[in-house]
């Protein structure tokens, strides 16, 4: 918990910029102001306990990406919950569950190819930062990437710090729009 207090400006924006990036998607009652917040409560109630050696910025981007999760889990269930009903009042003629399309909306399908496409000309001059972002596109992890592109672990991390600075300086820190 005194880790906290010793988190800096930097360390506080990037939790920022983090946590705006696990609450897009969500439903819109979900802040991403309430996910900080909770990760936050987490921490400090010791319901959530910093490993040793684990940074607080990465520790706090674990529990986002947890409480992300936990919002898709309660949103797939509730999915599912609406579809049974649905399924069960339509009568007994059709037995088969509808399953929800994992695919996303067109619109968001269609703003995702837009904002990759922007920062694809962003890094148009950088081509190790335009592997990364090809990678990223395609859902590769972090290792998958090394191992394609050859980078060592130094180089990727680096190229991924300088795109961070990059996209914070250009204002792209993964607001919705």
């Amino acid at each position: 918990m005194l880790a906290l207090g010793l988190l800096s400006q930097m360390d506080l924006l990037r939790l920022k910029a983090i946590a705006r990036t696990y609450a897009r998607g969500l439903a819109p009652e979900v802040a991403w102001e309430d996910m900080l917040q909770e990760a936050l409560t987490r921490v400090i109630s010791g319901s959530r306990r910093q490993p040793e050696g684990v940074a607080m910025v990465a520790f706090l981007a674990g529990i986002l990406r947890s409480l992300r999760a936990e919002h898709w889990r309660r949103a797939s269930r509730a999915t599912r919950r609406n579809d049974t009903l649905r399924t069960s009042q339509e009568g007994s003629e059709s037995s088969v569950l509808a399953v929800p399309d994992p695919r996303p909306e067109p619109e968001r399908a269609l703003s995702a190819r837009q904002e990759l496409i922007v920062i694809k000309r962003l890094f148009a001059g950088d081509p190790t930062a335009l592997q990364i972002i090809d990678g990223l596109s395609e859902g590769l992890s972090a290792e998958q990437i090394r191992r394609v592109t050859g980078l060592s672990k130094t180089d990727y991390d680096s190229a991924r710090r300088r795109m961070r600075r990059t996209l914070l300086r250009e204002g792209l820190t993964c607001e919705a729009k």
